[in-house]
């Protein structure tokens, strides 16, 4: 087993919680997500990390953002989050940084998230964690394609597009440079 930190350990165990909360053996979470059996059962012992793409389905059966599920498992967030206590989770398979700027808490609908894409990056969700949830994403270094409703949109530095997401939705880098943006969350 390889050597986890604090946090994969604590988000493979909410990662089971989850599943037994809802009374689903790990075929039901299988057929649900379409995330095989052998590969949930790692997950949850903490064996591997999960990669961007395998959270955002487990959010989608699970209801939840990805901020919100990792924010499950994190302490507390304070009022003010400094630089230092900002999260950060790393996908390296996809090339994914993302940084919890603004993390959730009990009682408020948004959140705001840093993200970074290394050229070449791309990452497809078949359907949002909250159907309708709203998303303003502002580009701030390089150059990020977004689709939703079946349309891609080119942002480079500065641009921002904003959307309320009900169906699948792709991230892409096209490079050369790394991406860098902000995505503003907020729950319906």
């Amino acid at each position: 087993m390889r050597n986890l930190d604090d946090v994969d350990a604590r988000l493979a165990d909410r990662l089971a919680e989850l599943r037994v909360e809802r009374g689903w053996p790990l075929e039901e979470l299988a057929r649900r997500s379409g995330i095989s059996r052998s590969t949930l059962s790692r997950l949850e012992r903490a064996e591997i990390s999960p990669t961007a793409a395998l959270l955002g389905k487990l959010c989608e059966v699970y209801g939840r953002t990805m901020s919100r599920l990792l924010a499950e498992v994190e302490e507390e967030p304070p009022q003010v989050v400094t630089a230092g206590a900002q999260p950060v989770w790393r996908d390296e398979e996809s090339g994914f940084v993302r940084r919890s700027l603004s993390p959730p808490h009990p009682g408020l609908r948004g959140e705001v998230v840093e993200a970074t894409l290394r050229p070449g990056a791309d990452i497809s969700y078949d359907a949002p964690p909250v159907p309708g949830m709203e998303q303003h994403i502002w580009a701030l270094e390089g150059a990020v394609e977004i689709t939703t409703g079946g349309r891609a949109h080119l942002l480079e530095a500065g641009d921002c597009l904003r959307f309320r997401l009900w169906g699948s939705s792709r991230f892409r880098c096209p490079g050369p440079a790394p991406a860098r943006y902000a995505i503003f969350i907020v729950l319906p």
